[in-house]
């Protein structure tokens, strides 16, 4: 009896990344790639559009990261399982990601040994980990994350605004790829700022890079 068939979409702003997951992903023929996307914006959009069982999806993706398309595919799409792919085994991250409904996460640096198995233990709902974590691990930083995320008080619109400024947007652009008006923006921007106790976008670049909502 042959097994079903994963669909997959893949999340890396280098092509290079992209081509070898899908290069690795090749050897078995039940996976299938149905699209692949450079930033977080157009991978939520392909995500929604392909409905794929499986996403392998970078954490520092640009105007978009990975917590953030994570968020959005957990609440809409809540069965597709997706794999973090990052370059930092750091707890921080991991905590807001597990938080979210993340069960894989694979460090890059292990990606030629551990990608297959982490793609087949997700094919079958297993969660599944690289780096030095631990099961109680896990469970602390679960829930030392629900009881204080440091992004917490900033809506998901905020967050989005916040990271766009951080990416050296204007309001102008932000406006136009989040499909507002730069009123709604500002609006928005100046609330972030408040809640945060921020007087300037320096200040907002800086908490951006703090609370990984970008990366240095």
């Amino acid at each position: 009896m042959s097994s079903p068939v994963r669909r997959i979409v893949i999340a890396d702003d280098h092509e290079a990344i992209r081509l070898g997951v899908r290069s690795t992903l090749s050897v078995n023929p039940d996976w299938r790639i149905v699209g692949e996307a450079s930033n977080g914006r157009d991978a939520l959009e392909l995500i929604r559009s392909t409905q794929p069982d499986i996403v392998i999806l970078d954490y520092s993706l640009p105007m978009m990261n990975g917590l953030e398309v994570t968020r959005a595919v957990k609440r809409e799409l809540p069965r597709v399982e997706i794999l973090i792919f990052t370059m930092h085994d750091r707890e921080d991250i991991l905590a807001e990601l597990l938080t979210a409904g993340v069960r894989g996460y694979l460090l890059k640096s292990d990606a030629t040994k551990h990608l297959i198995s982490a793609v087949e233990a997700l094919a079958v709902r297993r969660p599944y980990f690289s780096g030095n974590v631990s099961q109680t691990l896990l469970d602390r930083f679960v829930e030392a994350s629900t009881r204080s995320s440091s992004s917490s008080q900033l809506t998901t619109r905020e967050r989005e605004i916040v990271q766009l400024i951080a990416e050296g947007r204007l309001n102008k652009e932000i406006a136009g790829i989040l499909g507002l008006s730069i009123k709604t923006v500002e609006t928005h921007r100046a609330s972030a700022m408040h809640k945060l106790d921020i007087k300037t976008t320096a200040g907002l670049v800086r908490y951006a890079v703090r609370n990984n909502i970008i990366e240095p």
